[in-house]
């Protein structure tokens, strides 16, 4: 019998805390289905594979592979559903940023990795490859994510977060998020300037942040069911109807909200894929 999945989360110290949301760790070997559709964090992550030196890439719709990255990867932040070779998941680390907080670690624009993935070593050259090296040889998970830490905090560079968008991550991070007009309003500014802004500092526009933000909602409102009042769900979760949700859903997902159920993975954002 395999070994069930285990998973864990350690929530990193301050100042780290301001732009990593935590880090996580992945192992065993109970592989439910060869491949999963990742849907979208509303973040950036990093990727460190401890099992292999590759990780596949997979075509969204073929679900074909077309080439893969190194065992460390940064995946920008997607408005997209991403496939996962289930098989990479064996020995996993990542590093879940806040939104909008990769800019004080990588000299690249969010906007230029949104729907990208890429090798680590592209960004931090030989950097990445001293942490794969430095967390192979820690003994234990909890050793892992000191190791982890302390690596992020050396290659923090100093960072003034803007108020106008962290005013609106704020904002839109509410259990009732709001329109971008709502909160341009409040701020006082253009929704040209404040798209632009919120894309330079996030890596996409307001709008498809504030769409990931609801079906968030909805991912977490599911947890647990086996069954749901779909009509309940749309408006607790800031719908126009439930017309409106089931269209927005399917755009993300590829299946209505009853096959979510039925095809949910262990963790909400994960859906069981077969060939």
């Amino acid at each position: 019998m395999g070994q069930t999945m285990i998973y864990h989360t350690y929530i990193p110290r301050p100042p780290l805390s301001q732009f990593v949301k935590f880090l996580w760790s992945s192992e065993g070997n109970d592989i439910p289905t060869p491949m999963l559709q990742l849907l979208p964090i509303g973040s950036m992550e990093l990727v460190i594979n401890l099992d292999a030196d590759t990780i596949p890439l997979f075509d969204r719709t073929s679900r074909e592979r077309c080439g893969s990255t190194s065992s460390m990867r940064l995946c920008g932040i997607h408005s997209q559903s991403l496939i996962i070779d289930n098989h990479s998941q064996i020995s996993v680390m990542g590093v879940r940023f806040q939104p909008g907080g990769t800019v004080p670690f990588f000299q690249i624009s969010p906007s230029e990795l949104h729907n990208q993935v890429i090798s680590l070593g592209e960004l931090w050259n030989f950097h990445a490859e001293k942490l794969r090296e430095n967390l192979l040889q820690a003994s234990t998970i909890k050793t892992r994510f000191l190791v982890l830490e302390h690596f992020l905090l050396r290659m923090m560079q100093p960072h003034e977060p803007h108020p106008i968008v962290d005013f609106a991550l704020r904002e839109f991070q509410k259990s009732s998020v709001p329109t971008v007009n709502e909160v341009t309003n409040k701020i006082g500014i253009s929704n040209r300037y404040f798209g632009q802004l919120f894309c330079d500092f996030v890596g996409i526009t307001p709008k498809s942040f504030c769409r990931i933000q609801r079906l968030r909602r909805v991912l977490l409102l599911l947890v647990g069911k086996t069954c749901a009042d779909w009509s309940d769900i749309a408006l607790t979760s800031g719908y126009f109807d439930q017309a409106h949700f089931i269209h927005d859903f399917r755009s993300f997902t590829a299946c209505n909200p009853t096959t979510y159920l039925k095809q949910r993975g262990s963790h909400p954002c994960h859906i069981l894929l077969s060939r």
